[in-house]
């Protein structure tokens, strides 16, 4: 008894007529036996390479036939392509094909379709089977007791996709994490296939597919600016070590937070280049509280507001730009349709309150050093990351920090938050989007403090200095000069000169050493805890 192995690309009109006639044979020849091989069109040329110096052929078309005897062993007798199998087939059993062209294409598309439809299914067994394997770093932070709900809840992977989470933190806080993985299985969640412990850093992203990279505790952080940006590179180092080590290659890195989120994505990055394209910043909490912050004022929802886009530092400097930002179901003398929405710029009449007050607000919401309460923080990651996966809302603005590679004029190298959509598994910066140029001013500011933040922290410069633009410097200048002058003449001025700031400039949420310098005392009796967790294992040593 013969055995032949069909193989040819999946939408191949030759494949299409030999597998026709090789299933005429089979099913009226006892002892004719056929196996068929499908690739898709992307991989063939590799696939058939390999398969040809594997058993020393010299084969190049589609499709190619082989004969294997099943009674005697040893490697396939090769047969050749389509003409071979045809010669083949009308010589020994007189059976020939009369398939037109039109029908071999048409078969060879159904082929093709066929053949993705079954990769799918093989990749959902294989979750079934094998499931997202999930770590969450710094599990002892409020953020990861808010996340675990929302992602055994199925929303964010799917009902269909089993997961598997590791909680990984210092040895510390293991009591904290043993209690948290026992009201994770009170859950009872349909989707989770267990949940488990981490302190040993050599056994740390094992296999990892999802990693969550939450914000350190930072009560003991009482250094100055430049000591805490230094202080994140040790563990970025060893993370993104652990990562390229450990982790699986089609690991997926989202970093969440307040703290130097930029930096330590961008440091993240460095360490651990093989994933670098795989890395991202969340950017939805600050977008979160500005739609909160414009709801209030509108008195309406905050879901009904879209498109609202965060530019440049998640966490430091950025600007909040509301130039395409909509409201959907808007009560006025105006109605429509859900789908009818209003630019929100029209509708809100105070400009001086967009220029200053809303400004202000956010300024202090996303100072430096300024924490998000755990309920938004969870919410930001589980929602980013339900989006990579599942794809953003058709038409609607998404903002993500991402590595620069030049998008809107901003320099290539910095982690900058910016507009784009999710799809497919990836996303797709909205470099299209017309009327959102920024002034070179406000670029200027906010690229300054995240380039001069990843200097610092490498050591590569000494001190910190915001970006102070010349009207800024001005206004300096003319406060130094009011001191010489009495008490009265001092207040009577500084009023006279409070507004020497640009309207631009106003709309930028900054937040400068003075937010940081106000929130951490400047002692040096205590160590952070991020420190105190690379001391645990300082003994340990991560290969590459």
């Amino acid at each position: 008894m013969a055995k032949f192995v069909i193989a040819g690309r999946a939408d191949c009109p030759y494949y299409a007529k030999t597998e026709l006639l090789a299933d005429y044979l089979q099913k009226n020849l006892p002892d004719f036996r056929i196996h068929k091989i499908t690739q898709r069109p992307e991989v063939w040329e590799d696939w058939l390479k390999d398969v040809c110096e594997k058993n020393k052929w010299s084969h190049k078309n589609s499709p190619i036939i082989w004969r294997e005897l099943l009674d005697r062993g040893g490697k396939g007798l090769l047969l050749g392509g389509y003409n071979e199998f045809l010669e083949h087939a009308q010589l020994y059993y007189d059976v020939t094909s009369s398939m037109t062209t039109e029908l071999m294409q048409v078969i060879a598309q159904e082929n093709l379709r066929t053949h993705i439809e079954k990769e799918q299914e093989e990749e959902a067994l294989k979750t079934c089977v094998n499931p997202l394997q999930i770590w969450i770093t710094s599990a002892s932070a409020p953020a990861c007791y808010n996340l675990i709900p929302i992602l055994t809840s199925g929303e964010v992977f799917g009902m269909q996709t089993e997961i598997s989470i590791t909680l990984f933190d210092n040895k510390q806080a293991e009591e904290h994490l043993k209690s948290l993985v026992m009201e994770t299985q009170d859950l009872v969640s349909p989707v989770l296939r267990s949940v488990s412990i981490c302190t040993m850093v050599e056994e740390a992203f094992r296999q990892a597919q999802v990693i969550v990279v939450l914000d350190d505790t930072t009560d003991k952080e009482v250094f100055t600016l430049e000591d805490c940006l230094r202080s994140r590179v040790p563990l970025c180092r060893l993370y993104g070590d652990l990562i390229e080590k450990n982790a699986d290659e089609s690991v997926r890195v989202i970093v969440g937070g307040k703290t130097f989120v930029n930096l330590k994505t961008v440091l993240l990055m460095r360490y651990a280049p093989r994933i670098a394209h795989s890395i991202i910043a969340v950017a939805l909490g600050v977008e979160g509280e500005a739609k909160a912050v414009l709801a209030r004022k509108l008195k309406t929802t905050p879901s009904y507001i879209k498109d609202v886009i965060i530019w440049g530092n998640i966490s430091g400097n950025n600007y909040v730009d509301l130039r395409k930002t909509k409201v959907y179901r808007y009560e006025s003398a105006i109605w429509g349709p859900l789908h009818y929405s209003r630019p929100l710029l029209n509708l809100i009449f105070d400009s001086e309150w967009v220029k200053r007050e809303f400004v202000e607000t956010l300024k202090n919401l996303t100072a430096t050093g300024r924490q998000f309460g755990g309920i938004l923080a969870a919410h930001s990651i589980a929602t980013t990351l339900k989006y990579w996966y599942h794809g953003s809302p058709p038409g609607e603005i998404v903002s993500l920090g991402i590595l620069s590679e030049g998008q809107f004029g901003i320099p290539e190298g910095i982690v900058f938050s910016m507009p784009v959509k999710f799809e497919n598994g990836t996303w797709v910066v909205l470099t299209d989007l017309k009327d959102i140029e920024i002034s070179e001013q406000i670029m200027t500011r906010m690229t300054s403090d995240l380039i001069q933040e990843k200097l610092v922290a490498l050591g590569d410069k000494i001190h910190f200095q915001p970006y102070q633009s010349d009207t800024e410097l001005h206004k300096k200048d003319k406060r130094i000069s009011l001191l010489i002058t009495d008490d009265s003449q001092e207040g009577q001025i500084s009023d006279e000169h409070k507004d020497l700031v640009p309207d631009e400039e106003q709309d930028l949420i900054t937040s400068d050493t003075a937010d940081f310098q106000n929130l951490s005392p400047q002692t040096t009796s205590e160590k952070p805890q991020s420190l105190e967790f690379l001391n645990d294992f300082e003994s340990k040593t991560v290969e590459p």
